[in-house]
This record gives structure tokens, sequence and C-alpha cells, in this order.
């Protein structure tokens, strides 16, 4: 008997015994690797017919069957199609079982910060300890950042005010410096950070060093440093390109009495990101002003920052029933 379990289901696994867990940022690549397909709907089901709509947050092709061995269209029922892909609707027959741990992911059309390494001062500290309001500026679209001062008298990392980056362009004219903007600007400084030169550079302004206050930021950051080269971690991870997005079963919708349907509040912010994420694409597309384009940007940025903490935003997300 237990062999034609494991024939038909696949091979128990069995619980292993572990002594620590090791938490770290992932990888583009790792998200990627997790997911079974790309979310670009905001939709979770059809409200006619009850039945998760394609591409969306509940699809069946990327988060497998919603009934157990039957593909989307009926085409194949029972255990004995399992591992067939539907050749009509593109859903693989299995368990249903799977949808508790499937995973999708969303491309974003610009990188974006994540909240809790802005909040905690892990993105500022790489930035020479940049006071947090400030980055906080440069993320939300407020104020530009210097990438590359040249030969102004404009200093690397220095944080600038709209109408300040216009008078430095009448000043020392265009292509005199560089500046950046948004987490893309930020993402792109931190990408060029070579860690073991940090380290050096640090160091050596320590021993050189004899302010306190000056030392403690000086061994903040260079702590930060050795851990993210301990644990071989990209700094530039903090502000992805690419969302992860949990199994529907982790977040699922109740069919109620008179036909209605209750949902997790997390697919309302996982709806929000992607209905922003895909308007910021088509205005990218049809190139509109910079001005609306950056809007969008920040409106995306803040539909990523309630998806990952929304109940310490200054002003978190609701739903329809005023819940955070």
């Amino acid at each position: 008997m237990t062999n034609m379990l494991q024939k038909i289901f696949g091979q128990i696994e069995t619980k292993e015994q572990f002594d620590a867990l090791q938490i770290k940022i992932a990888s583009p690549e790792e998200i990627l690797s997790w997911s079974h397909g790309e979310v670009k709907k905001p939709e979770t089901i059809n409200y006619h017919s009850l039945k998760p709509e394609f591409d969306g947050l509940f699809c069946q092709q990327i988060f497998g069957p919603s009934k157990d061995y039957e593909c989307a269209c009926g085409k194949y029922k029972r255990v004995k199609f399992r591992g067939v892909v539907c050749e009509r609707c593109g859903v693989e027959v299995g368990s249903s079982s799977v949808r508790r741990e499937r995973m999708g992911h969303i491309k974003l059309a610009t990188s974006v910060s994540h909240f809790w390494f802005m909040r905690e001062g892990k993105i500022s500290t790489l930035l020479n300890n940049m006071p947090q309001k400030k980055l906080e500026q440069v993320i939300y679209y407020d104020a530009y950042i210097v990438t590359e001062p040249g030969l102004t008298k404009l200093k690397l990392y220095d944080v600038i005010s709209e109408d300040a980056y216009q008078d430095a362009l009448t000043e020392f004219g265009e292509g005199a410096f560089q500046v950046g903007i948004g987490a893309d600007g930020v993402r792109d400084i931190i990408a060029n950070l070579d860690m073991g030169d940090e380290r050096t550079r640090l160091r050596a302004e320590l021993s050189e060093t004899k302010s306190e206050t000056k030392r403690k930021g000086l061994i903040k950051h260079l702590k930060l440093v050795e851990a993210f080269m301990e644990s071989k971690t990209d700094p530039a991870w903090m502000l992805p390109d690419i969302l992860p997005v949990i199994p529907p079963d982790m977040r699922p919708l109740v069919t109620l009495e008179a036909g209605h349907v209750a949902a997790s509040d997390l697919n309302d912010l996982y709806r929000r990101v992607i209905i922003r994420n895909n308007r910021l694409k088509k205005l990218m597309d049809l190139r509109a002003p910079e001005i609306i384009v950056r809007n969008e940007k920040r409106m995306l940025q803040e539909a990523v920052d309630a998806l990952f903490d929304n109940g310490h935003k200054t002003r978190p997300l609701v739903s329809q029933n005023r819940q955070k």
C-alpha cells in the first residue's frame, strides 16, 4: 500500500532536525527560482464563474489547480492524469495542495526601496551615514542625490532640491555632474560600491579619527559592510525590482452566503502594487512627461511599502472595511 501511494503521490518527505535558522536577503535570481510564473493582472477570481483569473493573483497556471486532479477547463480529471499539462488551459493536473507552497512574482517597472532596510537605516548607513530624512526625500522623488560631482563644488551623496538642481545646471552646465533620484538612483550608487574598497577606506578613516561621534558612525558603517561581505550578500538587493508573491492559500478567498466573497487584506495590497506597476509601465511606454512618471513611481513605492509593512507607515493604506 505504501509503495502504491508513493508511486501516485511521490516520495513522502520526512521531517529533518536542525539546530539553527539563518535568514538573509533574497537575490533576484532566488526569487525567480521560487516562482512558477509572473503575476501580471490584479484580478483574483471571476465573480460570475468564481474561477481564478489567468495571470492574476490566484492563477491556476502559476499556482496550481484549484480542484484536486482537475485542470481549469475540465478536460483532464482524475489521478491518472497527474503531471499532465492541459493544452487548452495550460494548467498542470495535480493536487490542489500545491497552492499552499507555489509562489509567483511581480516584475516591477522600476526599483523600489525595501521599507525595513530604509527604516532601520541600513541603506543610509551605506551612503556615509546619510540622515534618514534626506534619504526619504530621494526615495520618494522629492530631491536628487549627487552620484558624480565632476569638477563642480557639489559633493558625492549631496542631496539637492529641484531648485538647487536647476541652479547647478545653469551654473555648471549639463553633463558637468550627475544626479540620481528615487530607488533607482540609490540602487545605482550601492550596486557600484566595492565592499572590499569600502572596508579598507573605513578602517583607514577610523584609525585617523579622534572624534567619538564620527568614530561611532564609522564603526556602524564598517560593521554593516563586513556583514554584507561575510554573508556574500549584494547590498543592492535591499532595493529590489522583483517582488515574490506568496502562495494563494496563505491569503485565501472565502465564499460566504448569498455569493459574497471575503478576501485577505494582503490581496488588496498586492492588487494595488500590480495596478500601479501596470499603470507606470503604460506611462513609460507612452513616454509621458517626467513629472507624471515620477509621481507614479512614488505611488508604486508607497504601495510596496504598504505590502511589506503597512502598520508602520505614517499613513497606512486601508481596505474597504477600513482595516489596515
